[in-house]
């Protein structure tokens, strides 16, 4: 049975500032901030959590099924995620309302400032998740990642009722969820994914600590950064993985995403936690040495060199029977 990935959708316009945010912040005026940044460039790319982890697990031979709602102005972008193996019959389409939009600016240090318009996506809470279920042959698994938040909570809700293991990858929409809403979405998922902020947010917002939220999860993964991965469960010793070596900081947007797809997909070949945690910080590696989420190039071969250089050529024999022997080139 497939893997569903329900979520955001989005074009994003990313732009680069050379320069620091920080130096043109007024510590005692930041009650009335009000800035331009004169920036570097323009890129305008294909985006979207959802769409994001789906075209990293199709790029690892996988068929996912996304789940998410989009404008009329969609249709390039099915053409293209439909060409790299992503199935996407059972995305709603608006007639309403543009498909969302990402506008992201990136300084020199890494830093972000983001906005991000909805649209259509605000209409994904009318997707019914068994009539999806019914046309593929069941679930594996639902990814619930950012969207709109009513859909969130939908979303993990059927999946209760229906017996649908799920993941709850609620990074971008915590500050939009209430502590209510967090706790019902972080509650009885087989994976919870965060990076190492988003950690202390949840446990902030729900008023669990760490070991309850372990409690009420089978997995918890946590990235961090240049530190690499966690990855934890109850009564288990901790995974902690780091990053391959000489990895290119190019742009950070969708680098969480990719990771999803990587340990997913890893875990979907029934490969243990460490090596789904090398997966997934190897394809993050590759989106973060490229501008945009879905414009690198993953060539089975060169993957497999950088995972024996980074973690040792055992590694790589065991990822090695698992990936496509023909990736659709981008």
């Amino acid at each position: 049975m497939p893997l569903a990935v329900t979520g955001s959708i989005a074009t994003d316009h990313l732009m680069s500032f050379p320069g620091r945010f920080s130096d043109h912040l007024l510590p005692d005026q930041l009650h009335r901030v009000s800035l331009s940044f004169l920036v570097d460039d323009l890129d305008v790319r294909r985006g979207g959590v959802a769409a994001n982890i789906s075209y990293g697990l199709a790029r690892l031979g996988l068929r996912p099924v996304l789940v998410g709602a989009v404008g009329a102005d969609f249709a390039e972008y099915r053409a293209w995620l439909e060409r790299h193996g992503v199935d996407t019959a059972s995305v709603h389409v608006s007639d309403l309302r543009h498909t969302a939009r990402f506008v992201c600016t990136t300084d020199q240090q890494q830093n972000q400032i983001a906005s991000f318009y909805a649209g259509a996506m605000a209409e994904a809470r009318e997707i019914e998740l068994g009539p999806i279920a019914d046309r593929v042959g069941g679930f594996d698994l639902v990814v619930v990642s950012p969207n709109d938040p009513v859909a969130m909570v939908r979303h993990t809700q059927e999946c209760r009722d229906r017996g649908y293991p799920f993941v709850a990858d609620p990074s971008q929409q915590l500050s939009s969820l209430d502590d209510d809403a967090i706790r019902d979405l972080v509650d009885g998922a087989a994976y919870l994914f965060t990076n190492e902020y988003e950690r202390g947010l949840i446990e902030s917002k729900s008023g669990w600590s760490g070991e309850e939220v372990l409690a009420r999860v089978d997995v918890r993964v946590t990235t961090l950064g240049a530190a690499g991965a966690l990855v934890e469960r109850r009564d288990e010793r901790a995974v902690q993985v780091g990053v391959p070596p000489d990895v290119r900081v190019t742009d950070p947007t969708g680098v969480g995403d990719a990771f999803r797809a990587g340990f997913l997909a890893a875990r979907t070949w029934e490969l243990g936690f460490e090596r789904a945690a090398q997966v997934g910080t190897l394809l993050a590696g590759l989106v973060l040495e490229t501008v945009g989420t879905q414009e690198y190039d993953l060539r089975p071969a060169d993957l497999l060199a950088r995972m024996s250089t980074a973690y040792g050529a055992d590694a790589a024999a065991e990822v090695a029977p698992h990936l496509p022997a023909d990736p659709v080139s981008s």
